[in-house]
């Protein structure tokens, strides 16, 4: 039976997840107050649309909520999201997902919290930016990193430059002549595509190659590519928004921080917060201003303001000065390409993490398995215990019988992790991180459950 999933809100979150979820087998409707939104949704997506305001019990009326499997709340508006999640859980949807801006509601002393409306996972977008972007800080060379099993495996993407010693040698021939820097080389980004490489596979200068490896072990990674990690000490913000905000007050005790804000009266309001980094009010577009503050001498330029267009410009400009990490925040996910081949690749999506978010709560609460979803490569993780009777082992397959559509990256065996290698073995009960285009999840459940 179809598994049933109402979206409230069709901005750029529930589009993107309404897109994704439209090519499984979801019955979808989607809710929105704007008619422009619920026409694009109708023109592009197989979906039910209702035009209307979702925190309406009258509108909510028109979905039958006791059958609805789960109910995403996706709106901008923190309290429509609210009322909306606390109406449709009293109206018998089984789970609830809503996505808020204010992370208030997430402090151990708040005196109401997300459970007070019934809402059983929250998506707080901006701070899942802002750790994605303290992250790149602190592994400066990446264009992403991402971890995994608390924190003792990362996924560290890198950008094969020129001067790169992996450039024309195969994988394999990498991992044997590199034993000490265990690392496994699982998806690779080329021309505008991405695929789950193999043994063979060639590197090629300008692939953005993703590696798993223990967390200790990334700056070692990062060397074998020819792309070492390099100290940051000032950081540039721009925007003074809620990213920006967050980003200041982390970063403002260990490394020299300034921000650029443009509204003189946001600069003010939220100067006295950030008492340890320096605000200035003035046009991060003003290259005058970028000299005066010696735009050369700065390690990390973060582009965050609300206007992707902003962000996008001021990244160009400080790229022209020598700037060596340019970070950069946008919504709209189309332009994540685009941008790529203007030479700017650390880029970062709230709206990409609501909708990686979301999904993988979904997926994983259905599958039970632990699944997420990298929506910029189109890539999928999966993390999947080896059952003793599976198919792997009834066959007697080796670690070399695995479907070159797959790629195991790690396997995590009481509480130790192994990247494999061509000699490792699977046992029973290990659990292994697999990275895998979508359609070829059932293949690897098929193969271990």
């Amino acid at each position: 039976m179809s598994i049933k999933i109402v979206i409230i809100g069709a901005g750029e979150v529930g589009y993107n997840l309404s897109k994704f979820l439209s090519k499984e087998d979801y019955d979808i409707t989607v809710i929105d107050i704007d008619d422009s939104k619920c026409s694009r949704i109708q023109n592009t997506i197989d979906a039910n649309v209702i035009c209307g305001n979702g925190a309406s019990q009258r509108v909510l009326k028109q979905v039958d909520l006791s059958a609805v499997d789960y109910f995403l709340a996706l709106t901008p508006t923190d309290e429509v999201n609210l009322i909306a999640s606390k109406t449709a859980k009293t109206m018998g949807a089984r789970k609830v997902i809503a996505r808020l801006r204010n992370t208030e509601y997430s402090h151990s002393n708040a005196e109401v919290t997300h459970k007070d409306f019934d809402i059983d996972y929250v998506s707080y977008p901006e701070k899942a930016a802002q750790t994605e972007i303290e992250s790149l800080i602190r592994t400066s060379s990446a264009l992403e990193v991402i971890e995994f099993n608390n924190s003792t495996i990362t996924l560290v993407g890198i950008k094969l430059e020129t001067s790169s010693p992996l450039i024309g040698r195969s994988a394999i021939n990498v991992a044997l002549a590199n034993p000490f820097v265990q690392h496994a080389l699982v998806v690779v980004q080329r021309n505008d595509s991405s695929f789950v490489p193999h043994n063979n596979t060639i590197y090629a200068k300008d692939d953005v190659c993703y590696f798993v490896c223990k967390t200790e072990d990334v700056d070692s990674v990062q060397k074998i590519t020819g792309k070492p990690n390099f100290k940051v000490r000032n950081v540039m913000v721009l925007g003074c928004g809620k990213i920006g905000r967050l980003l200041s007050k982390s970063l403002q005790y260990d490394y020299n921080v300034k921000i650029i804000e443009k509204n003189i009266d946001k600069a003010n309001r939220y100067e006295p917060s950030i008492k340890n980094a320096l605000m200035l009010v003035g046009d991060g577009l003003d290259t005058q201003l970028l000299e005066s503050e010696n735009i050369n001498e700065v390690d990390c330029f973060i582009a965050a303001t609300e206007n992707e267009q902003t962000n996008i410009m001021a990244s160009l400009l400080v790229k022209d000065y020598g700037v060596k990490q340019i970070i950069i925040h946008i919504s709209t996910t189309s332009y994540i390409k685009p941008i790529r081949r203007m030479g700017i690749d650390a880029i970062v999506s709230k709206n990409i993490s609501a909708v990686n978010e979301t999904v993988k709560f979904i997926q994983s609460d259905q599958q039970e398995i632990d699944i997420s979803r990298f929506e910029d490569i189109d890539i999928d993780s999966i993390e999947i215990a080896v059952k003793d009777n599976c198919k792997f082992f009834l066959k007697n397959y080796s670690i070399d019988d695995l479907p070159e559509s797959i790629r195991l990256g790690a396997i995590i065996r009481d509480k130790r992790i192994v990247i494999p290698s061509i000699n490792t073995k699977i046992l029973p009960s290990d659990k292994l991180l697999i990275f895998l285009k979508p359609e070829f999840i059932q293949k690897v459940e098929d193969l271990f459950q």
